[in-house]
């Protein structure tokens, strides 16, 4: 195929060019009625490329078939057979594959790493999770993906399963064994979703992690917007097989999806797709070798130890890791990634990626360059020296899996609909929640719908919110209160 096409920009250019003249929404009417202070910030040519998608990017048939092409290039330049475009984000994708996998009341096989849209979906859907757990590192703290054996295992215990789900990589740049887990999956005739929303760009590079495709997965879906070119919402999901319907997969996201989708979203994919197919390797020789250097470089700070793969790699632990995340582990300069973060953005305008009890993270992209990277080290090299009036930070009490593992005892669907009442945290241990309860970043629940809440769960959500944690999910932000099923 040709990839130096981009239909959707092509048509967007001669949309501009033909003078098409709207009486359709957007009700801006190509920038001139919007208001100019908003013109001032955003300019006009957001507004002039926020046009329709039909009646205006296409015709009023879509005769020209512009977003399936750019669709099937996409597929072509990923070795796809199926690629689907998502203006809503991979929280709506990632609904979508599951509901073309698995429908109320049937099982699905899931990562209890999984990401808060996961569990939307199964609140949503009405899917039975089977819950594979992470592989826990004692020492750092730290859930790594499941392993390919806890997928088989599960498998085997729920032969009645539709399919499975696993996130790979996390946030913290680990990978999961996928070749492994989807051989088990297809052993059983059963297909594997993968939420690879952090992989976008793992295609375009043989230095990177394998990607989902690659590794036999029947359905990926991943976020241009994280680590690719794309703009916020923009996400695609692919398939591959004969496991999943591709009809059943578009209708699913018609059926979640936005009427309304943005040009503005389509015309960046469609870009990104042409940038990495002509330029990527280039791209990502660079971004890989700039991350190699910052990564040493960060090691030589003081209270920096930088994880590698001696670290998060090997039996145990995650199959492979992505460089282009870097995770540095502060513990010991005696305060809270979450007090560094905030730290360094108000002294220094650098916003990270992740921060937790221990950690901060950087995310680099083919976007980073020498002097993206000396800021960030300047930044990060201040940091000792100011260290001890961030300390001492509230501790976070950070339970072991045992105790983080919540019981589910109720579908999410059934504890998140049914009748419900606002406690004191100390009068939810015992209680079945009925929300989700989410550190984030990096996004996934702590406490689900359904599960049965503990002492020590609770305690760890209660000291995070003191010493800086997010969660922007709970009904009360501050868990001090928490929202739990009413009980007969």
């Amino acid at each position: 195929m040709d990839h130096s096409r981009t239909p959707v920009l092509e048509a967007l250019a001669a949309y501009h060019a033909e003078g098409q003249t709207p009486f359709t929404p957007p009700g801006h009417k190509q920038h001139r009625g919007a208001d100019s202070r908003v013109r001032a910030v955003l300019g006009d040519e957001v507004f002039r490329s926020d046009v329709l998608a039909i009646s205006g990017l296409d015709d009023r048939t879509s005769s020209h078939g512009i977003l399936e092409q750019a669709q099937e290039l996409m597929a072509d330049a990923v070795g796809a057979e199926h690629t689907f475009f998502s203006t809503c984000g991979s929280s709506l994708s990632v609904k979508a594959a599951m509901l073309a996998v698995a429908g109320p009341h049937e099982k699905l096989i899931v990562g209890r790493d999984a990401h808060k849209s996961v569990v939307s979906g199964l609140v949503l859907a009405g899917i039975r999770p089977v819950w594979v757990d992470p592989q826990w590192d004692p020492d750092r703290r730290l859930a790594h993906p499941p392993s390919a054996d806890a997928f088989r295992a599960a498998l085997a215990r729920h032969p009645d399963a539709r399919g499975a789900l696993v996130t790979t990589p996390t946030p913290y740049g680990t990978c999961s064994d996928l070749s492994g887990i989807a051989a088990t999956c297809h052993e059983h005739g059963m297909p594997l979703i993968v939420d690879e929303a952090w992989g976008a760009h793992l295609p375009f590079h043989p230095d990177l992690p394998t990607w989902a495709m690659d590794a036999g997965a029947d359905v990926c879906v991943t976020s241009v917007h994280k680590m690719g070119s794309g703009l916020e919402q923009g996400s695609v999901f692919h398939l591959q097989g004969d496991l999943i319907d591709p009809t059943v997969l578009k209708s699913r996201e018609d059926l979640l999806g936005t009427t309304s989708p943005s040009t503005l979203i389509y015309a960046a994919l469609d870009g990104w797709r042409r940038q990495m197919v002509e330029h990527g390797r280039t791209l990502y020789d660079e971004a890989l070798a700039l991350a190699h250097e910052v990564r040493a470089r960060i090691a030589e700070i003081d209270g920096m130890h930088v994880h590698g793969r001696d670290d998060f790699c090997g039996p145990g632990r995650a199959t492979d890791l992505d460089p282009l995340q870097v995770i540095i582990d502060i513990t010991e300069l005696g305060t809270t990634g979450y007090r560094i973060a905030d730290w360094l953005r108000e002294h220094h305008r650098v916003n990270l990626h992740l921060s937790d009890h221990r950690r901060i993270s950087v995310q680099l992209t083919h976007a980073d360059d020498k002097t993206s990277a000396d800021r960030l080290l300047t930044a990060l090299r201040d940091v000792p020296g100011h260290a001890p009036r961030l300390a001492p930070a509230p501790a976070v009490e950070v339970p072991g899996p045992a105790d983080l593992r919540l019981e589910q005892v109720m579908l999410p669907r059934d504890a998140y609909f049914g009748r419900v009442e606002q406690v004191p945290w100390e009068d939810a241990v015992g209680r079945v929640s009925a929300e989700m309860l989410t550190p984030y970043p990096p996004g996934i629940p702590a406490a689900l719908p359904g599960e049965r809440l503990n002492e020590a769960a609770l305690r760890y959500l209660r000291s995070g919110v003191e010493a800086g944690m997010v969660i922007p999910d709970g009904a009360d932000t501050g868990v001090r209160t928490v929202r739990v099923t009413v009980e007969d």
